[in-house]
């Protein structure tokens, strides 16, 4: 399994825009990140659509997930994938995108400020 790198859609970009003013977070990385966890902390899986990458931001694989943590998300997408009984053998750049735009969803409908992530993370369900 290898992702090379992440581009985002124009509808994803919009929304980081605001959660960008929102939060006072300067990178999309680290807003993507926060999403990606966000959704895999859900018991459900994301829902299955066909996501653009028509917008103008991209990163590498290895700036998503903050420079030497590569192998700890890939083994998150591993296990969350087999707990969904999904095979990403050739597509996990879909599977990781489906649950960046899932948790990017949630983050753009809960936050209103820095403190709403920390909460949303600390929820029990």
């Amino acid at each position: 399994m290898a992702i090379e790198s992440i581009r985002l859609s124009e509808k994803e970009r919009l929304q980081l825009i605001t959660l960008k003013k929102r939060t006072k977070i300067e990178n999309w990385n680290t807003l993507c990140r926060w999403a990606l966890c966000i959704s895999l902390a859900e018991k459900s899986p994301p829902p299955h659509e066909e996501l653009s990458s028509d917008s103008n931001i991209e990163m590498t694989w290895k700036t998503f997930t903050g420079g030497g943590n590569e192998e700890i998300y890939l083994a998150l997408l591993k296990m969350r994938a087999s707990q969904d009984e999904v095979v990403i053998s050739n597509n996990e750049l879909a599977y990781v995108r489906l649950h960046i735009n899932r948790g990017i969803s949630y983050l753009i409908s809960t936050t209103t400020n820095i403190v709403d992530i920390f909460d949303n993370c600390s929820k029990d369900d």
